[in-house]
């Protein structure tokens, strides 16, 4: 066990936040905490920060949280930046403090040792030599060369201030500080906002093979599927653990509910029947023991109580387009998107009932494109054309952006004035504003909330074509699915942006997909489309060494010197290639030795030969980044 809540209350002013509270998280365990909005989930991670503690009851009851030692605890949520006026690599430096602090410490316990030679002095050594070690102090400057690649920077990218960054640009620069600063327990609260698809499928590997513990709180179905062994759900103000990923969980707390309503049932009939019997013979005399006995019985009975629904309340909208739109609803050809240079070339077809994903990474334009067929935008270059009768419904988050101080019911009035109170409150209703949801002011609603408001008043023009940019933003798993089921009998079209990549394989029947080598157009869903990628991949890699001596054939019959110049070279580097794998194998191997030597009880007085084994480890490290760069480089160069 490496952190434990135990009967934990959260708690501010009058609200009941959590309650009774049992959570644990133990060592390389991934866990995801899921429920509703507003059920507590960030509150929980908040908690587990040590941002908020702990409301205190008056009671005899153990309430308290534990710690296996003093576990370091990174927090997203933590990680921002205090300038934007530094620059990449100074920001992520920061990060490196703390090892280069303790190589400091090291160097200067060896001194101390060398003049005090005391147990303690060589205690304290090996302490913080194991720790240098463990936070990555021989490796830290590969790690950040690595993660700057994996997160798609490139090395002029370190030279440039926080403030050129994108958003999703940022998210990943403050990714990079946490991962590289190694927690012990990793907190994630929604980790893939603004991450585009390919950077999330090397963040779930990354987190898969991540040697400490990890909570994440998502509405990626997909994303916690493939990471988590472990899940908490928050459902009326408490926790409850099931083993699994998101789809073990979704499937066990259907089982249970089942059953427990199955044994419910059953126990309420034996009840019943038992009253039956107290009720028909209480007042005989010969009967009243029996009648005793049965009473006893149902009393000390363990009563089951009747499982609570689930907690699914969703937004159940259902519309037709006021009109019909002809069979080719948009036309797209060479179409050049950008602002004062041109991001992508677009060309596809939008035909009636369609419904398009649009997919890929950050600052392509994918934004850019809807914002241009809405006429927010001027194209750079190409045309698009719409059909016959298309009524556009966009959806963008800046769109969700409601501030001040009127009500819910106010503003969908002054937008549409001509409906009944009774045509708003059910237009509202539809998207979960019911009761008094309908006075809150605008600047009093949530994320969620703001999106919801949006999308009703989108709706209820009743448009016959969609454009919805990021949808599901800030929205729950089970409003996910109520939007889900909405696009899927939508009679209409869509063209839709999203990250989303469960969303998107429920939804899209064919795809947009932008890449650096420019936008593919595939006419089929999300699962065919990963299929043909791994399929592509696989083949990609597979041919390689047959095109290069397919080319080699064909080069030998007009310049066969050359060619034999060529394969005599690749023959050179790929054992250049093999030579330094072994030369690394053999440092790191000599650097192991080394560490165990600094163990080695033996040697805990002969201050000399400490001295000499940290010196000769400072030069295999030195010595192994050589090799491994220059690895790096042949591998790149040549890919043999």
């Amino acid at each position: 066990m490496l952190y434990q809540i135990c009967n934990g209350r959260v708690q501010f002013a009058a609200e009941v936040v959590l309650d009774e509270v049992q959570f644990e998280i133990r060592e390389k365990e991934k866990i995801a905490i899921v429920g509703r909005n507003g059920c507590g989930k960030t509150t929980l991670l908040k908690l587990i920060s040590g941002e908020i503690e702990l409301t205190k009851r008056d009671s005899d009851e153990d309430i308290y949280i534990a710690k296996a030692g003093n576990p370091s605890i990174g927090y997203l949520k933590q990680m921002a930046f205090e300038t934007d006026a530094v620059t990449l690599d100074e920001e992520i430096r920061k990060v490196f403090k703390p090892i280069l602090k303790m190589q400091e410490e090291l160097n200067d316990l060896l001194e101390e040792m060398n003049q005090n030679p005391t147990e303690k002095n060589i205690q304290k050594y090996v302490t913080l030599q194991e720790t240098f070690e463990d936070k990555g102090g021989y490796y830290y400057e590969k790690e950040y060369k690595m993660f700057l690649k994996k997160f798609g920077f490139q090395e002029q990218d370190k030279n440039r201030k926080l403030s050129e960054f994108s958003g999703g640009q940022r998210t990943k620069i403050a990714f990079m500080k946490l991962l590289l600063s190694k927690p012990d327990i990793l907190l994630l609260d929604e980790p893939t906002n603004h991450l585009d698809i390919e950077t999330t499928y090397w963040l779930e590997e990354y987190l898969k093979g991540y040697q400490r513990a990890v909570v994440i709180v998502s509405h990626d179905r997909m994303f916690l599927d493939h990471i988590v062994d472990v899940v908490y759900e928050i459902e009326y103000k408490r926790t409850r653990r099931y083993p699994g990923n998101y789809s073990d969980f979704v499937k066990r707390k259907r089982e249970d509910w089942e059953k427990q309503q199955k044994d419910y049932l059953l126990q309420q009939k034996e009840i019943k029947r038992l009253e039956t019997i107290v009720d028909k013979f209480k007042n005989k005399p010969t009967k009243v023991a029996m009648t005793r006995s049965k009473l006893k019985q149902i009393e000390h009975m363990d009563k089951i109580e009747a499982p609570k629904q689930y907690d699914m309340k969703s937004f159940q909208a259902k519309f037709t387009p006021k009109r019909e739109t002809g069979k080719d609803v948009l036309q797209v050809m060479n179409l050049q998107i950008g602002y004062e240079k041109v991001l992508s070339e677009v060309s596809f077809q939008l035909s009636k009932g369609q419904k398009i994903g649009i997919i890929g990474g950050n600052g392509l334009g994918k934004s850019t494109l809807l914002k241009t067929l809405v006429g927010q935008l001027e194209p750079l270059g190409g045309s698009y054309n719409w059909g016959y009768q298309v009524d556009i419904g966009y959806f963008e988050q800046q769109m969700a952006q409601f501030t001040g101080e009127e009500s819910v019911i106010d503003h969908f009035w002054n937008t549409f004035p001509t409906l009944s109170q009774t045509e708003i409150r059910s237009a509202l209703g539809a998207f979960l504003f019911t009761k008094d949801d309908v006075f809150k002011s605008l600047s009093m609603l949530s994320g969620g909330e703001k999106g919801r408001l949006a999308l009703a008043k989108i709706f209820k023009y009743r448009p016959n074509v969609l454009l919805l940019d990021e949808p599901t933003n800030h929205m729950d798993i089970v409003g996910k699915e109520a939007l889900e089921n909405m696009l899927k009998t939508f009679e209409g079209s869509v063209l839709f942006v999203s990250h989303d990549r469960f969303f998107v394989k429920q939804v899209a029947d064919a795809l947009l997909v932008f890449e650096e080598e420019g936008v593919i157009y595939y006419p089929f869903g999300y699962e065919a489309y990963l299929e043909k990628k791994t399929e592509k991949l696989a083949v990609e890699q597979n041919i390689r060494k047959e095109e290069i001596h397919a080319e080699g054939m064909i080069k030998s019959k007009s310049c066969q010197a050359s060619d034999q110049t060529l394969l005599k070279e690749q023959a050179r580097n790929k054992r250049k290639i093999e030579k330094l794998e072994q030369a690394i194998e053999e440092s790191e191997e000599k650097l192991q030795a080394l560490n165990e030597v600094l163990m080695n009880p033996e040697y805990s007085t002969d201050f000399i030969r400490l001295q000499e084994v940290h010196d000769e480890i400072s030069r295999l490290e030195e010595q192994l980044q050589e090799q491994m760069k220059e690895w790096t480089m042949l591998e790149e160069s040549f890919g043999i």
